[in-house]
């Protein structure tokens, strides 16, 4: 299983940026999708999820409304939506995928495929 992971850059505070993963495992809708991210010095945090069954969708309570993530199983790939970006976004956003329960959605690890990494930029 390979995730790839792009769409990241340098945006101003207030903008959008949509983030994608290609995945192979996002058509058969048997793996739970997720977002990560990682800013210098600190964890890897969880983003977004949205699970393999029923598609429903969590989020972290500091990007609240902001990110939407969704899929496109035609495509084989996972987007994550930003909007209102803010200078604390700024990080490294992993996508991460399980074939797993997923009862405890935000810890990393659970997610047995991750992506590269794409570098998100927020200017003040």
């Amino acid at each position: 299983v390979q995730l790839q992971a792009f769409g990241g850059g340098l945006v101003q505070a207030g903008g959008s940026l949509t983030l994608s993963c290609a995945a192979s495992i996002v058509t058969d809708g048997s793996a739970s999708m997720a977002w990560f991210r990682q800013a210098p010095g600190k964890e890897r945090e969880f983003v977004a999820t949205i699970r393999r069954m029923g598609g429903r969708t969590y989020y972290a309570d500091s990007v609240g409304e902001r990110f939407t993530i969704s899929k496109d199983a035609a495509k084989n790939t996972v987007y994550l939506q930003m909007n209102s970006l803010k200078p604390d976004d700024t990080a490294v956003y992993y996508c991460a995928a399980t074939y797993g329960p997923t009862s405890t959605y935000r810890d990393v690890n659970i997610y047995r495929y991750w992506g590269q990494g794409t570098q998100v930029t927020v200017s003040s």
